[in-house]
């Protein structure tokens, strides 16, 4: 195993990680067992926003697993997990909104949520080949002019991930934004029932932010490991 001394930058945001984490925990865990005042369900919230919006071609199904909840654009399908679908819990009624607020996003064309689609295959690549490429790279020094190169484009292709991360802050932040408006407008919760939604989908914008901020160390930290070898 190869060891450096700039991988402790990357405590700072293991640590923001592990606190947003148990932030987003920590509020779907109490606010799921506080049922809303009309008792709808995650279910019912999405079936509403859409009907409302006059959206009629985008499914709304269970998924297995824990606040496994999103939005699939390419099956035009709201997929909500199992302690959401069928729950009729405050936060149950937060994530199936927010849900809705991403495909809102999709059929006005939201200009940063159509840049993280296209940034999705770049992600994908880049957090697994980049970080490897570049270890390789120094692992491999004595192959000179040929290590070089095999370090930059693992560094590029962490750049990917870095633009992904960055470009899904604003994404995930307007979607709730309209989630938020929406299940005020449409009456869905009743007074501080609002202010616990709020709770929920704040605590879990923090991982996305946490996410960024560990990706950007970690890109600061491959820069000194290639400039160090």
């Amino acid at each position: 195993m190869y060891y450096h001394w700039s991988y402790l930058l990357l405590v700072p945001g293991t640590i923001l990680m592990f606190w947003a984490q148990s932030q987003v925990r920590g509020a779907y865990q109490r606010y799921s067992k506080v049922s809303s005042s009309l008792g709808m369900t995650g279910a019912e919230v999405a079936r509403a926003i859409l009907q409302r919006m006059g959206i009629q071609d985008v499914a709304i199904e269970p998924v297995a697993g824990e606040l496994t909840d999103h939005y699939d654009p390419g099956a035009k399908t709201v997929r909500l997990s199992q302690g959401i679908y069928g729950s009729s819990s405050l936060a149950a009624a937060a994530v199936a909104a927010h849900e809705c607020g991403h495909v809102l996003q999709d059929k006005q064309g939201y200009t940063f949520m159509n840049i993280r689609a296209t940034l999705v295959p770049a992600a994908n690549i880049g957090s697994q080949l980049g970080p490897l490429l570049v270890l390789g790279g120094i692992i491999f020094s004595s192959l000179g002019a040929i290590s070089s190169l095999v370090i930059n484009i693992g560094i590029m292709l962490f750049v990917g991930v870095i633009a992904f991360h960055i470009v899904t802050l604003p994404v995930e932040f307007d979607a709730s934004r309209r989630a938020l408006k929406l299940i005020d407008e449409l009456g869905i919760l009743q007074g501080s029932e609002n202010k616990a939604a709020k709770s929920v989908l704040q605590a879990a914008a923090w991982t996305y932010v946490a996410t960024a901020f560990y990706a950007v160390l970690q890109l600061i930290q491959l820069l000194i490991m290639s400039r160090n070898r």
